[in-house]
């Protein structure tokens, strides 16, 4: 990492790896990669405001500002009392999303569900999620109608 800014608050040559970008963004990057990695697992409390100004050689304000960045894309969430913590992230999304519409007869548990009468058509909507080679869910919805034209 090239060093770049002298830093106000301790008069030092500062790590600068991406010139022009805004100190906390920088944080805010880093920690993120942290998060990403594992190295800061789901759940896991980020290190303390006052560890991360000396780590990064930056204002309180600074810090505060990276962790916002961070809340704000949904990485990391604080409560009152614990402190910052990396928040879980989602699964890579499906590799296949397969979805079906078609109209069916209400038999007698659909019927009794929907307080029709047997044989009312309904509209059947399937999702089908897969991963790779197998099956990871299968999702229907019934609603009462027509499929359109």
């Amino acid at each position: 990492m090239a060093l770049g800014k002298t830093s106000a608050r301790y008069g030092e040559q500062v790590p600068t790896p991406h010139y022009g970008q805004p100190r906390y963004r920088v944080i805010a990057d880093d920690l993120r990669k942290r998060i990403e990695s594992g190295a800061i697992p789901p759940g896991a409390l980020l290190p303390a405001e006052s560890i991360l100004t000396a780590e990064f050689r930056v204002a309180r304000g600074t810090i505060r500002k990276a962790i916002a960045a961070l809340r704000e894309e949904g990485l990391a969430a604080t409560e009152h009392g614990r402190g910052t913590y990396a928040t879980p992230q989602t699964q890579n999304p499906p590799d296949k999303l397969d979805a079906s519409q078609r109209e069916v007869s209400a038999d007698e548990r659909l019927a009794t569900l929907f307080q029709v009468e047997i044989g009312t058509t309904l509209i059947e909507r399937e999702k089908v999620i897969r991963r790779g080679d197998h099956v990871e869910a299968v999702v229907r919805a019934y609603h009462v109608g027509h499929v359109s034209p």
